[in-house]
């Protein structure tokens, strides 16, 4: 026994060591369960529809992309960990920004709004490279290797979409990637070293001090954007203001802040804030029914900035609101136009020629939504169109995708693949058993656990050897001829079997056979 124990020991040590790395930022030894190949491929996966679920990317002024990047790819350039880094904005009005294994990395159009200078972009910047350099997005999933034994786990943390909670299949690993928390030493890291990153690209890093100073102000302030956005994953301190001053002291403060240059590439953006506030106040006041408000406001986003493909989809969710499918379909064509590959214009175009008895158009709509990002209400009007036409199996495939979301029509999609399924495969969702009377008759009992109602449900039951746990005789076909509806149970006697003692019900089961839906 002794020796197993070392045995064990011996290959479990191994096992760690071979796990082994030195972090490529801070040099220090650590497990690594996932390879840099690894890493990267799982940013590259999940970078597009993460940027989906947020918003989409901000494509109406390329030029502001292109700055962004440019201030990236300086920073990468002196990163200590060459990778494939994107840098991307999306269109969404919380201040936040997010990186992924793999550097690929977001800056959200709201957080745009509140720096006011390039090296303030590049503090933020540099701390997200850190996030991906130093593999604290894929630490963070090595924890979840050793304490739940996946790599993926389920949590979806899409803000600013009213689709967030309904991220269904490959894609909710990207949410969750992109609202996990880091640890202390984690975000502390990235300060240090993005600051580091900061000098060595030629910015001050005096700005990433002030910055967080300025962060630390609006966080006691309770300023709502910045609490649902950066401060959820990434939230100030003092200590870590006090910790950014010491690096500074250490680092030396001295280089460019750039404001000119920011003002004047940020210009058109700021310019169009208040689009985007009327905007963002239509969505809130037609979740409240208003759709009077949502309209003016949409008219003054619109009157602002008319390339704006959001602004569209707001007309177009008002009109489909009211049951204007055709009015709706063309707000939705527009958006469309403007920007042909964000997946909700597509999912309400389908939503919109489904509702009005337009079904077989709309399933290229649905289709290409759920390539751009899969949701459950794309995948349940998928298998509804693929039932219609009597492919049973494309059905139940788009069902069990749809059934993977938290949400109302998560639990509905999951109802429709019971019932499709059950009758195939009743012994997985019916629940059989035996009892005896005080006279020593046998009953099978059948449970009914599913939200479905069930009836002529078809059993047998089974005896075994008590020696070798061997079938050795079972039951003509048994008849449970009676509505079960959900969570409810019925018995019947099993014809000519009666026991001797309590003891020897342990030697029968019951196998469920088939069973019927009641619709």
């Amino acid at each position: 026994m002794y020796k197993a124990r070392l045995l064990l020991y011996a290959i479990l040590a191994a096992s760690i060591l071979s796990g082994c790395g030195i972090n490529p930022v801070t040099k220090k030894r650590e497990l690594q369960l996932i390879s840099e190949q690894k890493e990267i491929a799982i940013g590259q996966q999940n970078y597009a529809p993460a940027r989906q679920s947020q918003g989409g990317d901000y494509v109406i002024d390329p030029e502001l992309t292109a700055y962004v990047q440019s201030v990236g790819q300086r920073l990468a350039a002196v990163s200590d960990r060459p990778l494939p880094y994107e840098f991307i904005v999306i269109n969404n009005s919380v201040p936040n920004a997010w990186a992924m294994p793999g550097g690929k990395i977001a800056f959200n159009r709201g957080l745009l709004y509140e720096l006011n200078s390039e090296a303030e972009l590049a503090a933020v910047m540099g701390h997200e490279i850190v996030h991906s350099a130093a593999r604290h997005g894929a630490q963070n999933m090595e924890r979840g290797v050793l304490l739940q034994g996946a790599v993926m786990a389920i949590g979806i943390g899409a803000q600013n979409s009213d689709y967030g909670n309904l991220i269904v299949g490959g894609s909710q690993l990207g949410a969750q990637l992109i609202s996990s928390k880091y640890g202390r030493d984690a975000e502390s890291e990235s300060d240090y070293y993005g600051m580091l990153y900061m000098k060595k690209a030629g910015y001050d890093p005096a700005a990433a001090v002030s910055l967080q100073e300025t962060f630390v102000r609006l966080n006691e302030s309770k300023q709502t954007n910045f609490l649902e956005g950066l401060f959820a994953s990434h939230p100030p301190s003092q200590a870590r203001v006090d910790a950014n001053r010491k690096a500074l002291e250490e680092i030396g403060a001295g280089g460019e802040w750039g404001k000119e240059v920011y003002a004047q590439k940020v210009g058109k953006l700021k310019a169009t804030k208040s689009a985007y506030k009327a905007h963002d106040e239509g969505v809130a006041a037609l979740s409240k029914g208003d759709t009077a408000k949502a309209l003016t406001l949409a008219k003054q986003a619109i009157a602002i900035e008319p390339r704006e493909p959001r602004f569209q989809d707001l007309l177009g969710d008002i009109a489909l609101s009211q049951k204007k499918y055709d009015e709706a379909l063309k707000y939705y064509a527009a958006a469309i136009k403007m920007q042909p590959d964000y997946f909700k214009p597509h999912i309400q175009s389908g939503i919109a020629l489904y509702n009005s008895g337009r079904k077989k158009e709309a399933e290229s709509y649905f289709k290409r939504s759920v390539e751009l990002l899969p949701t459950a209400p794309g995948h349940y009007f998928l298998g509804d169109l693929a039932e219609a036409r009597g492919d049973m199996n494309g059905a139940m495939s788009h069902y069990q995708m749809a059934a993977g979301s938290n949400s109302e029509i998560g639990k509905a999609s999951a109802q429709r693949f019971t019932r499709l399924d059950l009758p195939r495969n009743a012994g997985r969702y019916l629940k059989g058993m035996v009892q005896v009377d005080n006279r020593g008759n046998l009953y099978a009992v059948v449970q009914n656990p599913t939200s479905v109602s069930v009836s002529r449900v078809q059993l047998r039951v089974v005896r075994f050897d008590a020696k070798s746990g061997r079938a050795e005789q079972q039951s003509n076909p048994l008849l449970l001829n009676r509505t079960l509806a959900s969570n409810q149970q019925g018995s019947l006697q099993v014809p000519g079997v009666r026991l001797k003692s309590q003891d020897e019900l342990k030697l029968y089961r019951v196998v469920i056979e088939s069973a019927r839906v009641v619709d």
